[in-house]
């Protein structure tokens, strides 16, 4: 049955609505109240979250009412969850409950323009033109409230602020009295002091009980079952757990959840589950009233029209006439004669195109269009009124006969312009010229009832104590829990597997371990987190926190200090250490490793053994070396175990290692790199024999570097001296002496010519050898390949 119910949960929108469209009428709440019947609590299941799933179920009789109290924050989520489903042949017609609007709503619907916390002073302000009696003074008066106004006198020796209001009485004097505990004014208007009141009851409502009382109207006969489910805001449910160490066997884990009933009802003999999870929910106001903000805006200018002369017309703009000519089978008619007769003769001409197209522009007025062609009878438009700037569309039809039988058009169209939208400015274009809007579609009818069909038809997955991520603990016997209370409710208990130890680790700070047990959860059910309080020997022996925990999971629970168990931990740190050089595709790679070890010192005081569990943790990038055997590992820390005799002490070593990798490219090495790698260990012969070859041929190609170096600084000091004695030459005027100069710079830099040609034939051989040698150099770094792994004492070598 339950999955059944709950296959139908979201038809619950769907049903709402349409029982809200049944014509049937809806009782209000005040008219429903006296005879409906409250309807209690079945089953309550309670999530983390803070939220609870509720379930009513009652028996209803022909068409009956059933009322469900709540408070103003329950109702919110009742709105957006409620279920109503009338089991039987009946049907759930109608639900309504007690709607509230906000305080400002209500009071912003009164006539008196005053808040919540108004003074004697704002409310007489608030009542200006209201008549009053005022008595308790030497005159009374009646009148109209005129002002209030506040003064400043002096009494005394000091300057006090005093209110007076004035009031125009019947008699038309102008009166003004002291607002003070001797004066009394009454409101002489009826009306204005029913508004009064209706003022102090809105105020006085906000102190009344927040009851909010929902009523579900049914329809029917006979007697039926009605569901009713929904979720609701509750505290949020809590665990607590007890561990009893025996003297002998099993420990025992006894599970008790905190519940707590504070919906305003009373829960007897309902079906409890409690759901270890955090499904998500939230909090919509739906149950007060909302309203919209509306943007002001004002009229548009032009809706303001102001009186307007306008200047007369200079010059009018042309009219234009368009349209098409064709015959009596629709066909166009090119060729054709259109012409404009006004009073004074023609205004204008056109011919009509291939597509039978024509445009004639004339002065505004009123014309007789006429439209000849031969072959055809002439057709003649008489009254065609044209308007200057715009623009008219007339169509003609031309008959097949003489060109002087003529066709009079009488009764055309009163105005083509306002059919097609082109005339009146925005109004005539838009409301002329667009077509109305197709009526909407109609609603699919049959859609709800197809819809319902196949949500009913589904199944839901959950079924059992796991509910995916979540986890339900089913209450086997029925509770009773009354409204505002409180209570403890068995969910485990059972033996479990439970080993006593002491943990310590350093950011505890202390030297001293934490009694600690390593606690296995052999329940079968999954273990909430909560608080855990430990009981050994009949005595109690401190407390923890566990978090949630699946079955057989094994977790740490620490609970108190252990005194008689002393640690003491030091780290000793070895400088970086080069196990592996090897090469390959012409880089050479330098694997090293960096090794700390931490040394835990344990003293026992106590007098029996103990185990304890080190929590070692581990720092970014650095793991355990090989050989080391932890009994546990977690994301951030390895545990390892040591168990200390009485009085005794023991020793722990925990090495860590890092390891880290540098590499260098063939070409890049140096005499100082084989250095400084037999400094770490490595093998001088083996690096010798290895990059011997490399490094004479480095040197080789260095030497060729710098042969073509020198050659082409040879060269380029020729080019600049030429350049110099060229403007030198072109300096010279062609005296005798300035000859005999010229003569020798000729021959200077015939020299030097000679001398570049050599220096291009020895540039280009110095090249040629030194890109040989690059070649080889190129060919012996790719062919390196070695992997030589340093030991202590005599260095190894490995296969290449």
């Amino acid at each position: 049955m339950r999955a059944r119910l709950l296959a139908v949960v979201p038809v619950l929108a769907v049903s709402t609505l349409l029982s809200a469209q049944a014509p049937a009428p809806v009782p209000s709440p005040a008219a429903s109240l006296p005879s409906a019947e409250p309807m209690p609590v079945r089953r309550v299941v309670l999530y983390k979250t803070g939220v609870g799933y509720f379930e009513h179920l009652a028996t209803v009789r022909n068409n009956q009412t059933i009322t469900i109290r709540f408070t103003s924050a329950q109702l919110n989520d009742v709105l957006k969850s409620l279920t109503a489903i009338d089991l039987g042949k009946g049907q759930v017609t109608g639900i309504s409950y007690n709607s509230v609007a906000p305080i400002e709503q209500r009071l912003g619907a009164l006539r008196l323009p005053v808040n919540q916390q108004t003074t004697m002073v704002e409310l007489l302000t608030s009542l200006r033109g209201a008549r009053l009696e005022v008595s308790g003074v030497s005159a009374p008066a009646t009148g109209r409230l005129l002002s209030v106004e506040q003064r400043t006198e002096s009494r005394g020796d000091q300057i006090v602020s005093v209110q007076f209001f004035s009031v125009l009485t019947d008699t038309g004097e102008m009166r003004s009295f002291e607002l003070s505990p001797a004066v009394r004014v009454r409101l002489a208007e009826r009306d204005l002091r029913q508004e009064l009141g209706r003022y102090l009851d809105v105020l006085g409502s906000t102190r009344e009980q927040d009851v909010r009382n929902m009523v579900i109207s049914t329809t029917g006969t006979g007697q039926r079952q009605l569901f009713v489910s929904y979720i609701s805001e509750v505290p949020i449910w809590k665990t607590s757990y007890r561990l009893v160490f025996p003297e002998k066997g099993q420990p025992l884990l006894q599970g008790w959840a905190i519940v707590d009933n504070t919906i305003g009802e009373d829960w007897r003999n309902v079906e409890l589950s409690l759901v270890a999870g955090a499904p998500q929910s939230f909090i919509q106001q739906l149950s007060t009233p909302y309203y919209g903000r509306r943007p002001t805006v004002p009229l548009p200018p032009s809706v303001l029209l102001a009186p307007q002369t306008h200047a007369p017309t200079l010059k009018a703009g042309l009219a234009t006439l368009t349209g098409t000519v064709r015959d009596q089978a629709g066909s166009a008619i090119p060729g054709a004669q259109i012409e404009l007769l006004g009073a004074s003769g023609a205004a204008g001409s056109a011919v009509s195109g291939p597509d039978g197209r024509y445009e004639v522009a004339a002065p505004a007025g009123e014309y007789l269009v006429r439209v000849s062609l031969a072959g055809f009878r002439t057709v003649e438009s008489a009254g065609m009124v044209l308007a200057g700037g715009l623009t008219r569309n007339e169509d003609f039809r031309l008959q097949i006969g003489g060109v002087s039988e003529k066709v009079t058009v009488s009764n055309l169209a009163a105005d083509s312009l306002a059919r097609r939208g082109a005339a009146g400015g925005v109004l005539g274009g838009v409301v002329g010229g667009l077509p109305s809007a197709p009526p909407p579609p109609p609603a699919p009818a049959a859609m709800a009832a197809e819809a319902y069909e196949l949500m009913r038809g589904s199944q839901s997955a959950a079924e059992g104590a796991n509910l995916g991520e979540l986890f339900e603990y089913r209450i086997k016997e029925p509770l009773t829990l009354e409204k505002n209370k409180s209570a403890l409710v068995p969910i485990v208990n059972a033996t479990v597997a439970a080993e006593r130890v002491s943990l310590w680790n350093r950011p505890t700070g202390s030297g001293r371990p934490l009694r600690a047990m390593w606690l296995t959860n052999s329940t079968g059910l999954t273990l909430d987190g909560g608080s855990l309080t430990i009981v050994d020997g009949n005595a109690f022996a401190g407390e923890g926190l566990i978090e949630p925990l699946k079955p057989f999971e094994k977790r740490l629970v620490s609970y108190a200090a252990d005194l008689g168990l002393l640690v003491n931990a030091t780290t000793t740190p070895v400088p970086r250490r080069l196990f592996r050089v090897r090469a390959r595709e012409g880089i050479i790679i330098q694997d090293s490793e960096e090794r700390a070890t931490t040394t835990y010192e344990v003293r026992s005081e106590s007098a029996t053994a103990t185990t304890l569990v080190v929590e070692h943790r581990l720092r970014p990038g650095w793991k355990l070396a090989d050989g080391q055997k932890p009994a546990e590992s977690t994301p951030g820390a390895e545990r390892f175990r040591v168990t200390v005799d009485p009085g005794k002490e023991q020793r722990l070593e925990v090495v860590e290692v890092r390891a880290g990798t540098s590499q260098i490219r063939v070409g890049d090495v140096t005499e100082a790199l084989i250095v400084q790698l037999a400094a770490s260990g490595v093998p001088a012969e083996e690096l010798e024999r290895e990059l011997r070859p490399v490094l004479d041929k480095k040197a080789e190609v260095a030497a060729h570097e710098r042969k073509v170096a020198e050659l082409e600084a040879e060269r380029a000091r020729i080019l600049e001296d030429q350049q110099r004695l060229r403007e030198n030459m072109k300096a010279l005027r062609g005296s005798a002496e300035e000859r005999q100069l010229l003569q020798r710079y000729t021959r200077q830099l015939d020299a030097q010519e000679n001398r570049l040609g050599e220096l291009q034939n020895e540039t280009a051989a110095a090249a040629a050898r030194r890109a040989a040698a690059n070649a080889e150099l190129v060919r012996l770094i790719g062919s390196l390949s070695f992997d030589i792994r340093p030991q202590v004492g005599t260095p190894g070598r490995t296969a290449r």
